[in-house]
């Protein structure tokens, strides 16, 4: 089942009759050269940005009839370089509930914490204190507060070093199969896709090029997949 439908969606000159799906309970990746309209896609998803033409649907429904206050928490979403607001632990964890004028009890910021294999960080503690691996973990966490149905990433590993990337990825898959979640994941490392990915989307231009499996899009014959496989990989 179809998650979220992209049905010939334009924005400015950004995205281009873009019409692709991603599949409820699992891990897309979207890859291609930058400026390809990745993070647009997102901000389309999220409600940040809205089409200027064609439609966007959210388990069937125009994103158009849903409140944007109840999409918002069903979406949770973690951006490159963990932005943490000042203050401590718990501040970062509870943003996603002030937002909506509620608050995140105690005890569930601690299973949160623990959810990321962050059991030891007390809550109390300042995030300016935190290592970067840290602050993903706490941003990773901080997405699952309202209980989404996706999670959409964008380049939450590309300040990392490769340990560190790794144990991200590991915990993103975790708890992707824990919460059953739909994962729409933007990385610009495609060894990263190869690890992680359910599906793919490659984009370029602002037109979708192709979706479907890792092995499909590898085994296109499209110049600019080919392109693109032969560039990273060298």
């Amino acid at each position: 089942m179809a998650v979220i439908e992209f049905k010939d969606v334009q924005y400015k000159s950004i995205l281009k009759g873009i019409s692709g799906t991603f599949r409820e309970g699992k891990i897309t990746t979207l890859v291609g050269p930058s400026g390809a309209g990745k993070t647009t896609c997102l901000k389309q998803i999220n409600g940040l940005l809205s089409p200027d033409a064609g439609t966007l649907y959210f388990k069937g429904t125009d994103l158009k009839d849903i409140d944007m206050m109840e999409l918002r928490k069903k979406i949770g979403m973690a951006f490159q370089s963990a932005p943490m607001i000042a203050g401590t632990v718990y501040d970062n964890l509870n943003l996603p509930k002030a937002i909506f004028n509620q608050t995140l009890e105690q005890e569930e910021a601690k299973r949160l914490l623990e959810r990321v294999d962050l059991k030891e960080v007390p809550l109390t503690q300042n995030v300016k204190e935190l290592s970067g691996g840290e602050k993903s973990r706490i941003a990773i966490a901080r997405t699952l507060v309202n209980r989404p149905d996706i999670l959409l990433l964008d380049e939450i590993t590309a300040s990392l070093d490769y340990r560190m990337v790794k144990e991200i990825e590991a915990l993103v898959q975790k708890i992707q199969r824990e919460f059953n979640v739909t994962v729409i994941w933007i990385t610009h490392d495609l060894e990263q896709a190869r690890r992680v990915s359910d599906d793919m989307w490659f984009l370029k231009d602002g037109q979708l090029i192709e979706q479907g499996t890792i092995e499909l899009i590898e085994g296109s014959d499209n110049p600019a997949i080919e392109a693109f496989v032969k560039g990273v990989d060298q």
